[in-house]
């Protein structure tokens, strides 16, 4: 099986392996990694961390796991413009920084070998975690408590003074959202560093990962174009032509449509 065929088998793995098809992901983009090799290594991390948690239940070590990781420098990758690097998973552990994703991936992992909840909140903008059951979501970059008003205030700060707080913030995510999400990621960060190519990788695991929005749709049209490859490019015009709810975008998108000659059935 091929990097990509390797990612999607481990999400049908009980329970679905979700780091290492992050590192699969990292190995489309990296011919000489060896993600089982990565794995195999990781269980010295564990061993680090479990070495400097509290004598706690399992259900209170959750903050302590994320402050032992941010004790053995796994921080928030602080590097502007953001690189690539702070998203592919292997090079997120070597050097021990990464977007807030690629940490709080670690730290599920982490959780997972050592018998502590936790799962993943597809906040927009800042991934949190939370310990099932909490009143509180914890920051993956060290471990902070953020309740309701700092959710919000968050919130605010990351997308501007409109943005409202809706329950679908706070809604677990599942390792196929994770993984999606950390396909965007690099989607984006390939982009900004003028490899298309590589973004085109990332944006067709987009579409494979779960249903995909009208704005992964537009993000690859937008790489085929790049690429000078029109008859992609209106595919995916015309998938988020079919996707789009908002007048103005749709005639936007119709004539953008036009203009590769093509007309399409408005319905």
């Amino acid at each position: 099986m091929n990097p990509r065929q390797r990612c999607l088998a481990c999400l049908d793995r009980a329970p679905p392996a979700t780091l290492e098809a992050a590192l699969w992901i990292a190995a489309e983009h990296d011919a000489q990694l060896r993600p089982e090799q990565v794995m195999q290594e990781f269980a010295g991390l564990v061993q680090q961390v479990s070495a400097g948690l509290p004598r706690l239940p399992a259900a209170e070590l959750a903050q302590p796991l994320l402050r032992r990781l941010n004790e053995l420098d796994f921080h928030d990758d602080d590097y502007i413009p953001t690189q690539p690097r702070a998203a592919l998973l292997h090079q997120v552990l070597q050097r021990r920084r990464g977007q807030p994703l690629s940490l709080a991936i670690i730290a599920l992992e982490l959780a997972a070998r050592l018998d502590i909840p936790l799962n993943g909140v597809n906040f927009p903008g800042h991934f949190l975690l939370r310990v099932p059951g909490a009143d509180h979501l914890l920051d993956p970059c060290g471990g902070r408590r953020l309740y309701t008003r700092d959710c919000r205030e968050l919130l605010l700060r990351l997308h501007g003074p409109h943005a409202a707080l809706q329950a679908e913030h706070l809604q677990v995510a599942s390792p196929s959202d994770q993984l999606q999400r950390l396909s965007r990621n690099l989607r984006q960060l390939h982009q900004q560093a003028d490899d298309p190519l590589a973004a085109l990788k990332d944006a067709e695991r987009v579409l494979l990962l779960g249903p995909p929005t009208m704005q992964d749709h537009l993000a690859r049209a937008d790489i085929y174009q790049l690429l000078e490859c029109p008859q992609a490019e209106r595919y995916d015009l015309e998938r988020a032509l079919l996707l789009c709810d908002d007048p103005a975008e749709r005639l936007s998108l119709t004539q953008r449509l036009h203009k590769k000659g093509h007309s399409p059935a408005l319905h």
